[in-house]
């Protein structure tokens, strides 16, 4: 098979606790060396936060895996030092297209509007990802990896975790202030707390490939139902860099996966689909079998779910990757408000009462088009094929084309963090993720991201005729203020300019509004020409202390 990627081997360290009979006290400790256990330490220690990552393995994943970075997580992956090497790296799509049968059913932009630092979707392998993360871990200083540490016993308790770990030089014992068990699907933590993961098996196997190739295919994601090249099933195309191309084939649930794993096998699938002109060589081969399940709870007293350790989705609509990166994302300013005495312990209960309506959101997505691309009955086939018929010609059909619900931020709509009833009707509700926009600092081209929840604070958004007379932020919450006329050269540093007025038409704010943004962005509350109590009241509701 071809080869584009090497994968790095992590040198195993002896932890200074083998031989000890005490167990080693640590205030976090992440289980899981993949994306989401990565993405949670860097994140942790960018905000001052330690932690002892283990995993069982040596090195970074193994195939592509999540490969569509959504624009979501490239924002959050820019907050933490990374989204400009995954622009630079991977490959950008906006367009996706769908085939039926032996012709084009019709195509789509997922982000028609300019005026956005980050694309739609970025194609990368998941190892990329993954080994970046790990160097931006060991540069931090404040993330102890630990490689060829794998977790056996774990025992909850009232003030943490207790976690026997297995090493090549022997057992110790790991005593977690705090435990993050971002362990995949087959989590050994949640196995060892035997907590059910229920939901549904879906009937169906698929086989992914990856193939180094250079088809005449532009950068889009390409699905096909029934193509005369894999008659009665789907397909499903993306490229990546390096000239590879991730291809999934569905197969049907009585499938040899075996079998099907076989290259000779595999490459007469992928000469179908190419014709005979087109040279390709095979770099990574899987089957998979759709599932959708999910923890009760996210939280177990000082334990914590994240990913796949917590929630599981089909690989249709980038949910999976997406979703987990999103959780980290949610749990760590929280946490690190709890460890630096910012914020009541009870903060943390919000994880589980904002990131579980989110991965319900997920599963009931990823199981409708799961059934739109596999239906199991004569009539489900049949409506299926009608919607494709009419969606070329009629584009009132094209909604209810379902080849992945592709992945969308989290709107925390019923967070019991929010300030509700504050804000006008025209400006973005309590819950909302942010939304970028350009803007000029210093007469220079920028991006508002940027420039919100620096340091990990609070940040308070007001929108204002020139800047000059934007409200005092409460202590430990930044101020940015949006001017939408030209602010006097040299005025104040937090002060930019809407030029194109995209950031108040997005934020749905005029003149004298201000919002309230928690550290991971989200809109805490909205006000119109607040009072300084007000503020202060629902940033203290945002860290968890009971509304007044």
């Amino acid at each position: 098979m071809a080869s584009t990627y090497t994968n790095p081997r992590f040198p195993f360290r002896r932890p200074a606790a083998l031989g000890r009979a005490a167990a080693e006290e640590v205030r976090v400790v992440i289980v899981g060396g993949g994306l989401t256990g990565l993405t949670a330490a860097l994140d942790l220690a960018q905000r001052g936060v330690p932690s002892v990552l283990l995993d069982e393995d040596d090195t970074v994943s193994e195939g592509s895996r999540a490969i569509c970075w959504a624009k979501r997580t490239l924002e959050i992956y820019g907050r933490l030092g990374l989204g400009g090497r995954f622009l630079e790296r991977g490959i950008t799509w906006n367009t996706g297209r769908v085939f039926f049968r032996d012709r084009e059913a019709y195509s789509f932009d997922l982000l028609p509007e300019q005026g956005h630092e980050y694309p739609a979707f970025v194609n990368l392998p998941q190892y990329h990802a993954e080994e970046w993360l790990v160097a931006a871990c060991e540069e931090t200083g404040l993330v102890d990896v630990r490689w060829r540490n794998r977790v056996g016993a774990v025992e909850n308790r009232a003030d943490g975790a207790l976690l026997s770990v297995e090493t090549p030089e022997g057992p110790y014992r790991l005593h977690a202030e705090w435990l993050l068990a971002c362990d995949g699907a087959r989590s050994g933590v949640r196995r060892a707390l035997d907590l059910p993961f229920t939901g549904q098996v879906f009937r169906d196997r698929f086989l992914i490939a990856d193939v180094v190739m250079r088809p005449p295919f532009p950068a889009e994601r390409r699905f096909w139902f029934d193509p005369p090249f894999h008659p009665g099933q789907s397909v499903l195309l993306h490229q990546q860099p390096d000239d590879l191309w991730r291809i999934d084939f569905q197969l049907g649930w009585d499938a040899d996966p075996e079998r099907e794993r076989e290259s000779d096998r595999v490459a007469v699938r992928v000469r179908a689909m190419l014709g005979p002109d087109i040279p390709f060589e095979l770099e990574w081969v899987s089957v998979y079998t759709f599932r959708c399940r999910r923890l009760e709870r996210f939280r177990h007293g000082h334990t914590f779910f994240l990913g796949d350790a917590a929630h599981q989705v089909s690989p249709f609509g980038a949910r999976g990757g997406n979703g987990s990166v999103q959780d980290a994302d949610n749990l760590c300013w929280k946490l690190a408000a709890v460890l630096g005495g910012r914020a009541p312990e009870s903060l943390l209960d919000s994880y589980d009462a904002e990131r579980g309506p989110a991965a319900d959101d997920n599963i009931l997505h990823s199981t409708r088009s799961t059934d739109f691309i596999t239906p199991k009955t004569g009539a489900a086939l049949a409506y299926r094929d009608a919607v494709l018929e009419l969606a070329e010609a009629h584009a009132l059909a094209r909604p209810l084309v379902n080849s992945g619900r592709l992945s969308r931020p989290a709107v925390l709509a019923d967070s019991p963090l929010s300030t509700p009833g504050t804000a006008r009707s025209a400006m973005l509700p309590s819950g909302s993720p942010p939304v970028d926009a350009p803007v000029l600092r210093d007469g220079r081209p920028d991006w508002l991201l940027r420039h919100l929840n620096a340091e990990g604070r609070f940040t308070l958004l007001a929108f204002d005729h020139t800047g000059l007379r934007a409200p005092a932020a409460p202590p430990g919450v930044g101020l940015v203020v949006m001017a939408e006329r030209e602010p006097p050269a040299g005025h104040l540093p937090n002060v930019l300019f809407d030029h194109s007025g995209l950031a108040a038409r997005r934020w749905g704010c005029a003149p004298g509004d201000v919002l309230l943004l928690r550290p991971d962005g989200h809109v805490a509350a909205g006000f119109h020409a607040p009072a300084a109590a007000a503020v202060r009241a629902a940033q203290g509701r945002a860290l968890g202390h009971a509304a007044p």
